[in-house]
């Protein structure tokens, strides 16, 4: 009888322990990623959108951002900076004639 009792143990140990590893086997989504792996395809076509995706966000990110400093430097200039005024009114000129091309 105790080694019944001790094969009960055990096996509600191992059914904690398989539940445990379910859960952290879908943590992972190592489902998502198996399936990733049957269809390269698949995994080529997400890679591509995000790719997309990616440069679309940066070259958006830099067109703002250039955007700004061109609108800081004009401000400067309007201020009329004895020291860098000149040199940030030329670098303004050189910026709007590259935008019109």
């Amino acid at each position: 009888m105790p080694e019944n009792e001790n094969e009960k143990h055990l096996l509600e140990s191992l059914r904690e322990k398989l539940a445990e590893l379910a859960i952290n086997m879908e943590k992972m989504k190592l489902a998502e990623y198996v399936d990733l792996l049957k269809h390269p395809w698949r995994l080529l076509y997400i890679n591509f959108i995000s790719g997309l995706a990616r440069g679309f966000g940066i070259a958006v990110g830099f067109a703002l951002l250039g955007t700004l400093i061109v609108f800081v430097l004009q401000q400067l200039v309007t201020l009329n900076l004895p020291v860098i005024g000149g040199f940030i009114a030329e670098i303004v000129t050189i910026v709007q004639s590259q935008m019109v091309r």
